[in-house]
């Protein structure tokens, strides 16, 4: 046997060191730092450990790691042991509470969870966090300042205000990115706190994986022990009746608590089909919030903070004027490939040496070009607008001038000259023969309207996102 007070102060510490940089800061101090090393006998290293239950749940989780950091130091070692220490963990409830039973549905003590709780705060591994979705990159405009507020309001801590917040929509739009950064402020703000974010698929995997070791006392005690709970992309839960379940009784046992759950979606929780209606009508009791499909404003908003950034990146690149306003109105119904699209940009300038101007940005993403480009026909806009203004098709185009058509005409013509690539001549044609004058001033008092009237605004926006929807 070799003493291992050597290893204890040095190497050990410089272990535990690379363990918090690996596990984060909440697993570490949960789950590493109260990991004592004993000794190494053989090819066996020891810890001592406050409870059965924690070694167990560090055995299964970090054990492999552990050995991996180990070996680098001490290469004979095959195999980790966890011992509780003589003067901890000899709680006879504390113990039935920690121990996994063969029953899905056990009997929670609640001393012995009480004995959990107080042996670490934070219980779920959380899923790492992107370091670049902070409130600080996120750009607000109107299709997404409800959400941004509501994120800012719950990652402020403090009482539960709207329980849960379900953020929802369209790929790309921003879900995600407020999911991080309320896990981000209140990890900064409240450090005491239980913050766990994971993927509905995660907890799915997390629960089957609880079934098949029988370990659902475990699963049960974890889930609910957490401050803050997280789950995005909830709609992959749809159809799994075990999961959605457990999902349920895990959804009311926090609110019961008074603990916040955040919950993201890609569409609003009465439209998630096979999803069980108790659950529905759960996710609808706190704030639901819409994240529109981004405008023109907002997209050019963050193509500039964007270009910000990539400026200190790329000091001696140039980029022309006209090409962040180009690609806001080509690419427009996805953040992501937006801004992949100028990372892409501004790493092929930099590559080839040459300043970005707008006949670089067409050849270097023509593939990104002609996937965003629009497909909605004249026609269609025609209809639709009819029908949103209740108006017959034939009273619109015709040559009437009465307030009650020229107005929706005005609206067509505009969407026309924004969704599609036709010219203004083309779009008269397609309005009764009408010149493009006519097409022309149509279009510059609907953009004063816009600006000028909120019905307006309300009106195009809603023909636009039914339009690219």
């Amino acid at each position: 046997m070799r003493d291992s007070a050597s290893m204890t102060s040095e190497q050990w510490g410089l272990i535990k060191e690379e363990l918090r940089e690996t596990v984060g800061r909440n697993n570490y101090k949960t789950w590493i730092e109260p990991l004592e090393l004993t000794q190494i006998d053989n090819d066996v290293i020891t810890f001592h450990v406050p409870t059965s239950f924690l070694g167990n749940y560090v055995s299964r989780n970090y054990g492999d790691l552990i050995l991996f950091k180990v070996n680098g130091m001490s290469p004979d070692v095959r195999r980790i042991d966890f011992k509780v220490a003589a003067n901890k963990g000899t709680d006879p409830a504390a113990k039935r509470a920690v121990q996994s039973t063969q029953s899905e549905k056990p009997v929670i003590h609640k001393k012995g969870l009480d004995a959990v709780r107080t042996s670490s705060q934070s219980a779920v591994a959380s899923a790492p966090l992107d370091k670049r979705f902070t409130f600080d990159t996120f750009v607000v405009g109107k299709p997404n300042e409800l959400a941004h507020a509501a994120a800012r309001r719950v990652a402020e801590g403090g009482p539960v205000t709207f329980n849960p917040l379900f953020l929802y929509g369209g790929v790309g739009l921003g879900k995600t990115h407020l999911m991080h950064a309320i896990a981000w402020e209140l990890q900064q703000q409240s450090p005491e706190l239980n913050v766990v974010y994971l993927s509905a698929e995660q907890f799915m995997y997390r629960f089957v994986q609880a079934l098949r070791d029988r370990r659902m006392m475990d699963f049960k005690e974890l889930f609910r022990a957490v401050d803050v709970l997280m789950v995005d992309d909830v709609q992959f839960i749809a159809g799994k009746d075990s999961t959605q379940e457990e999902f349920f009784h895990t959804f009311n046992a926090l609110v019961d608590q008074n603990k916040q759950i955040i919950i993201s979606a890609d569409r609003a929780p009465g439209e998630i089909e096979n999803l069980e209606e108790r659950i529905k009508s759960r996710l609808q009791c706190g704030l639901v919030v819409d994240l529109h499909p981004t405008d023109y404003e907002l997209r050019l908003g963050i193509l500039q903070s964007k270009a910000d950034h990539f400026a200190m990146q790329y000091p001696d690149l140039e980029i022309a004027d006209g090409v962040l306003e180009f690609l806001a109105h080509r690419i427009s119904t996805n953040v992501r490939v937006l801004e992949g699209a100028l990372t892409r940009l501004y790493a092929f300038a930099s590559l080839v040496g040459q300043r970005i101007t707008l006949e670089l940005s067409q050849d270097c993403l023509a593939d990104v070009l002609r996937a965003s480009d629009r497909k909605v026909s004249v026609e269609e806009i025609q209809r639709l607008v009819s029908e949103h203004f209740n108006i017959r098709l034939s009273d619109m185009i015709g040559p009437k001038r009465v307030r009650t058509f020229a107005r929706p005409r005005q609206v067509a013509m505009y969407l026309c000259k924004q969704l599609t690539s036709r010219s203004l001549p083309e779009i008269g044609r397609r309005f009764g023969g009408r010149d493009h004058t006519t097409v022309m001033h149509g279009v510059r008092r609907i953009e004063e309207l816009r600006n000028q009237d909120a019905q307006m605004a309300e009106d195009l926006e809603i023909l636009r996102r039914a339009l690219e929807g």
